[in-house]
């Protein structure tokens, strides 16, 4: 199965072509250009490169949320709009879950952070064991307080930080673990290979959806409806 993958939920924007595991080739950027510049310059590149049409794509997988916004909506609405005329599957994925993905199979916790401002992140826990994936919890908002009182449960295993969150919360709690580790720059945010793990796991799980379903992926309300609620109740309007 041939698996375009790509993410766009952070300051990175990624796209990867895998086939039956194997990764054919990747671009990654990490620069500060809006995703809708980027995306489709190097998803062009990437099959050109790899010499693949469109047509030979088998599954379409992004990072469906949790992260920015902007960007989330930037990486479903290309998917959606690539996957319509095709009528191709389709793979939401958890942003978090495909940063597990990209991580060495070391055994430990892998703690999935990024950052959601307000003292909080978005984050999950996944537990690595012998080069299989657990998730532990469900993607959450959190505080980072509160993120540190359950990380003490596992302060005997192996910690190991990933995202943009994961600097933060490094420096927020990190000293209190011994086996806590800040993954290299290389590894710490999501590619979009990890993307296309993710959607082949849930490919066998028979989880995937169509263009139509295809949703972006919220754990909190936008910050400018927040806004607004906050504003209507102030004044007393509905």
């Amino acid at each position: 199965m041939r698996i375009l993958a790509i993410d766009t939920t952070a300051s990175p924007v990624s796209a990867a072509l895998v086939n039956d595991g194997f990764l054919e080739g990747e671009f990654f950027l990490n620069v500060k250009t809006t995703h809708s510049q980027t995306l489709m310059p190097i998803v062009d590149e990437l099959l050109k490169m790899t010499n693949t049409k469109i047509d030979d794509i088998d599954l379409f997988a992004v990072d469906a949320g949790p992260g920015s916004f902007t960007g989330v909506r930037i990486g479903v609405s290309s998917v959606k709009g690539i996957t319509l005329p095709l009528s191709k599957p389709c793979a939401a994925v958890s942003t978090l879950e495909a940063m597990a993905y990209s991580m060495p199979y070391r055994d430990g916790i892998v703690c999935a952070a990024m950052d959601a401002r307000c003292s909080q992140v978005y984050n999950a826990l996944f537990m690595l064991d012998d080069g299989k994936l657990q998730r532990i919890t469900e993607d959450r908002a959190i505080s980072i307080e509160d993120l540190n009182k359950e990380l003490g449960y596992y302060e005997e295993n192996s910690i190991y930080l990933v995202g943009d969150g994961a600097e933060l919360c490094y420096n927020a709690f990190g000293a209190e673990y011994p086996l806590m580790e800040l993954v290299p720059m290389n590894i710490r945010y999501q590619h979009a290979y990890g993307t296309a793990m993710a959607a082949e796991k849930m490919a066998e799980e028979n989880r995937l959806c169509s263009s139509d379903e295809l949703m972006p992926i919220y754990l909190r309300v936008p910050q400018a409806e927040r806004e607004l609620k906050a504003k209507q109740k102030n004044s007393g309007t509905d």
